[in-house]
């Protein structure tokens, strides 16, 4: 039954339904949800807020995205790319995959990362839409609203966006930079509570550069051990390290502490967009039971990653020639010194050398300058002034510092690091 009367004193004519619900003639503004207001990049909160335009007398050069593909020296070997010619050609995988990924994906994901001491199998590996989805998948089935995580401080920025939209606390534990980035294991014991349900570790690091030893890893497990705490590993720079340093995948330091394994092909491979990541599920003690049926439904939300890649992976796991591993770590390796070599020499800054990955944090010594107050009055200047365009470290919950990505060529990094020194010269005290 419909009723069109008019309650006394309405400014809008109003329809009254059976269910008691009123509809209006006025549209009136929709709400979004409270997951979306609680979503927020750190990084786009803050260079989407930036009122500065480059010197339009010099050409722009960005040292800030974490995309080796951006300058086109740094790309993806041959063979990856006729893997996936042929999945294209063969017309077999056009269709949706499996949520989880392919049994042939998953398979060759599972040899490739196996170990004597953290063995795999086909079940114990997920793939998600990129390594961000895989950590996307790890917080959501570990965590519920009011539970917290503890992150790296500085870390990865998506950490805070995927686990701050779903109602979880997050609570930083810092790094130290005169240790090479290692974490600050006191005040990581002293955040950890009856509701924290999971440590991040990222190894090796964005936006550090650092690897950690076999005994700095050791020493974060046996807080895990006693706390009963699950490892969520980013690991997505996975042998991506330099002379002298060694990657050790966390899992193969326990046996019994449980821990989620993240990776994919973006770094590594240099195909950040072919959106390819995995989870590996190491759980020697049994107790993630609940926790692989949660990621399995988690997986159904977006019906599988492309397709097309999971069927290319055999191959590229298995067939690209190291050489091509080893020339990209070289390359980015010579980056790295160099950078480090160029900036160390510039008077006010501070660098902490990188041990791996592609990246690169250097300190503003900010009492040395005149009028550039913190790592974002420098980091706008710098763009004003040089077009030179590099990540202030409040973008990775760390002041007074500035992130490089030095994946660019070596002319490039070298007209930008003159930039930066011309630029502190006429700033400095």
């Amino acid at each position: 039954m419909v009723s069109n009367a008019k309650t006394p004193g309405d400014n809008a004519p109003t329809t009254a339904v059976d269910n008691g619900a009123k509809a209006t003639s006025v549209w009136r503004p929709i709400a979004a949800s409270r997951v979306s207001r609680r979503t927020v990049n750190p990084i786009r909160r803050i260079v989407d807020n930036l009122r500065v335009e480059p010197n339009p007398e010099k050409p722009v050069i960005s040292l800030a995205l974490g995309d080796p593909t951006v300058f086109g020296n740094l790309s993806t070997h041959d063979s990856c790319l006729q893997a996936v010619r042929d999945e294209l050609d063969n017309h077999r995988t056009h269709g949706y995959a499996p949520s989880t990924g392919l049994e042939s994906a998953r398979d060759a994901i599972a040899r490739k990362h196996t170990t004597p001491e953290a063995p795999l199998s086909a079940k114990d590996v997920i793939i998600a839409s990129g390594c961000s989805g895989a950590i996307d998948l790890c917080i959501s089935a570990i965590a519920d609203e009011g539970d917290n995580i503890l992150l790296p401080k500085p870390g990865f920025s998506l950490y805070e966006t995927l686990a701050a939209s779903k109602g979880i606390e997050c609570r930083f534990y810092s790094l130290l930079p005169e240790r090479s980035w290692e974490a600050d294991l006191a005040q990581m014991e002293a955040l950890v509570d009856e509701r924290t349900r999971a440590v991040l570790v990222n190894n090796p690091s964005n936006p550090c550069g650092s690897v950690y030893s076999r005994e700095h890893l050791q020493d974060i497990l046996a807080l895990c051990e006693r706390h009963h705490l699950l490892v969520i590993a980013d690991e997505i720079y996975c042998d991506l390290v330099f002379s002298g340093q060694q990657f050790y995948p966390m899992a193969t330091l326990t046996s019994t502490v449980p821990i989620l394994a993240v990776g994919g092909l973006a770094k590594k491979y240099l195909v950040p967009g072919w959106r390819v990541g995995w989870i590996l599920i190491h759980d020697r003690a049994n107790l993630l039971a609940d926790v692989r049926s949660g990621l399995n439904s988690l997986s159904q939300m977006i019906l599988g990653a492309n397709s097309v890649i999971q069927a290319a992976l055999p191959k590229i796991l298995h067939e690209t020639p190291d050489t091509f591993h080893n020339a990209t770590i070289q390359q980015l390796e010579k980056n790295a010194k160099l950078s480090a070599e160029c900036l160390a020499n510039i008077p006010g800054l501070t660098v902490v050398v990188p041990q791996g990955a592609m990246y690169m944090m250097v300190g503003v010594q900010t009492a040395a300058f005149r009028d550039l107050h913190n790592d974002l009055a420098f980091t706008e200047r710098l763009m004003a002034e040089e077009s030179v365009f590099c990540l202030p470290a409040q973008c990775f919950g760390y002041p007074n510092y500035f992130r490089i990505v030095f994946t660019a060529p070596e002319d490039k990094l070298r007209e930008a690091y003159a930039r930066i020194g011309a630029f502190v010269a006429r700033h400095r005290k």
